[in-house]
């Protein structure tokens, strides 16, 4: 998971969380709101716990939310290890930068929000057809719920 930041027409600023699984590049969630602390993070977690599972591990970078106490008790008593990326070494989170850059490209630099609510609609609208519509050339060209739900057929779970 990691972090953005752009700013309203007004000029407020706002943050963006986005939360990807590694395994088959599925934008988990993206929150959206002028202050992220980590407390909003645990939520975040949480939420995509309830209808996902929990992952073993979660990779992020070194940035005051994900060094949190907060987040450290968190993911002790959830029993999930924290992969901090070293200082200055983005590429150790490369899946994440990778996608922030499309994020930013594709949504972010394309339009001019006017309130959080707007960009909150557009993030939900370019989410659903990254992870359903979009196929990945490192997926083998399935979008990230195809990869998902093929790898699930294979390992005899339901979708």
């Amino acid at each position: 998971m990691d972090f953005m930041a752009d700013n309203l027409w007004s000029g407020k600023r706002y943050r963006l969380l986005n939360v990807i699984d590694e395994f088959n590049r599925e934008l988990l969630e993206t929150e959206v709101d002028t202050s992220l602390q980590s407390i909003r993070v645990i939520r975040v977690l949480e939420r995509i716990i309830d209808w996902r599972g929990k992952p073993e591990a979660i990779r992020v970078d070194n940035g005051p939310e994900f060094i949190s106490t907060q987040l450290e008790m968190w993911s002790e008593r959830n029993n999930i290890k924290l992969l901090f990326i070293r200082p200055g070494q983005p590429t150790e989170n490369a899946r994440v930068e990778r996608f922030n850059g499309s994020f930013r490209r594709e949504l972010l630099d394309c339009y001019v929000f006017s309130s959080l609510k707007e960009v909150r609609d557009h993030v939900y609208e370019w989410m659903h057809d990254y992870n359903h519509h979009r196929p990945h050339e490192a997926l083998n060209d399935l979008t990230p719920i195809q990869f998902l739900e093929r790898y699930n057929l294979t390992q005899g779970k339901s979708a």
